[in-house]
């Protein structure tokens, strides 16, 4: 397929600089093999994550200089909350940091000890605060999720059968609220449709639980609603949001995906003033005051206004057509694509790729430092080191896929930038049968991936750990 048009013009630009492959392995052994914990002036193309790492438009650039930096009841909070009411239509939210600080604020509210929160497929930061309250992360997504191969529209669906299952088996009086997430970030980046929302909620409501949305990638699985979804082809997004987002109790939101915005999130809930109210009071020992919740009122004003933008048409067919591209580029070159391409990012099977190293060895963590080392290309492992050890037994939890995912961040690389990835990709499948695991020497207890050190397996990479120091 050919790129995409970019519907914008580029203003400023900041330089890379451009590194040696003998400049990457020192960098890499000094890491401690962890691509988390390189310097970004020594990364050429980052697709780590797609999490604040946009590029903020003129009007969310103009934003920042009418915020209002008030403690109380400031001007940007009001604009915040409106843009949120009308966007979204939840009357009540409560401010954070980020996403994951939203997630503190929400998960110390509504988890006990032994309780189970079910999901299509929780992301790192949801499952570690579920758990670190003793609470029980379970997932439960459809069968084709499970098949990188298999091409199907809505991937990212909760399995229905087995949420009843569960509901109205012994652990369902266990079972605090229902989550999806939207489009579902460890599933591939896939979609949920709107019926499968619908069913999930209906489930939810006939056995007394909240449906809570992580929307962090809102629009765009609205936009694979409008695409693929019978019915609303002509539907307008913003009438797809209101109502993808409609049977939900409560929604999580990082900004910094679908707001555009490098810092900031919110929890927003419905009709529920009580519930609200506790949230709020949580939200104010660990986020601060209800109006700014950690965040500057400028934060929140570029929010407001990526909020809206983020559904501009233009933008959207731009956005999913930039992955999507990125996704047939790989493909030809190559790579074992996860099928359909997600919105945010295209996933790379590791398992797949590189058959010969055993999931004890981490297929997917030695697939990313591969890419790295092959071309500067920084991507993220969604396998068993981020999947951590088993609370209960200690053992390394693997995951059915490996992944590696290149999560394209927003109005930021050229598609010829992105071109980058496929070479790099190409380069290490030419020498894949070469390609060595790692063995993990140093972890914390929870979200291990981001400080974890490892050794290689490759000999003469090993070599280079004992030079740097790094082991």
């Amino acid at each position: 397929m050919r790129a995409p048009r970019e519907p914008f013009r580029i203003k400023m630009v900041e330089p890379i600089r451009l590194t040696t492959r003998a400049e990457r392995e020192t960098a890499l052994a000094q890491a401690g093999w962890n691509v988390f914990q390189l310097s970004a002036s020594d990364v050429e193309l980052d697709l780590l994550t797609d999490s604040g790492t946009g590029a903020m438009s003129q009007e969310q650039w103009a934003a920042l200089m009418i915020g209002d930096e008030s403690y109380a009841g400031s001007k940007s909070f009001q604009r915040f909350r409106e843009a949120v009411r009308e966007v979204l239509g939840f009357p009540f939210v409560v401010p954070a940091h980020q996403g994951r600080g939203a997630e503190g604020v929400f998960f110390g509210a509504v988890i006990d000890p032994g309780e189970i929160v079910p999901s299509n497929a929780h992301f790192d930061t949801t499952r570690a605060h579920i758990e670190i309250r003793g609470g029980i992360a379970l997932d439960l997504p459809v069968p084709e999720a499970l098949d990188p191969r298999l091409e199907a529209p809505f991937k990212g669906d909760m399995d229905v059968d087995g949420l009843v299952e569960l509901l109205d088996g012994p652990d369902g009086e266990r079972v605090s609220i229902v989550m999806l997430t939207i489009t579902n970030n460890a599933g591939g980046g896939q979609p949920v449709s709107l019926a499968n929302i619908r069913r999930v909620a209906a489930v939810a409501r006939e056995h007394g639980k909240k449906l809570v949305l992580d929307i962090a990638r809102f629009a765009e699985n609205a936009w694979f609603i409008r695409e693929r979804e019978a019915g609303y082809h002509s539907t307008p997004l913003p009438e797809v949001v209101r109502e993808m987002l409609a049977p939900a109790d409560a929604v999580l939101m990082s900004a910094k995906k679908d707001a555009i915005a490098n810092i900031g999130g919110f929890v927003a809930v419905g009709e529920d003033e009580e519930f609200f109210h506790r949230l709020q009071a949580r939200g104010i020992v660990s986020e601060g005051f209800p109006t700014y919740g950690g965040l500057a009122g400028r934060d929140l004003d570029v929010i407001a206004v990526g909020l809206r933008e983020v559904l501009e048409e233009p933008y959207l067919r731009y956005r999913i057509g930039q992955v999507a591209y990125l996704g047939s580029i790989l493909s030809e070159a190559g790579a074992s694509v996860v099928q359909p391409v997600g919105g945010h990012a295209v996933y790379l099977d590791a398992g797949a790729t590189l058959p010969h190293v055993p999931v004890e060895q981490f297929p997917a963590w030695a697939l990313s430092c591969s890419l790295y080392l092959a071309g500067g290309v920084r991507a993220a492992e969604i396998g068993s080191v981020m999947a951590g050890r088993d609370p209960e037994t200690g053992e390394n939890r693997h995951p059915p896929l490996e992944l590696v995912r290149l999560a394209v961040p927003r109005r930021v690389y050229t598609s010829r930038q992105l071109e980058q990835a496929a070479d790099a990709v190409a380069a290490t499948l030419a020498e894949a049968e070469s390609v060595r695991g790692f063995e993990l020497v140093e972890e914390a207890p929870v979200l291990r991936h981001f400080t974890a050190r490892f050794v290689p397996l490759d000999r003469r990479l090993a070599s280079l750990s004992a030079e740097a120091g790094s082991v």
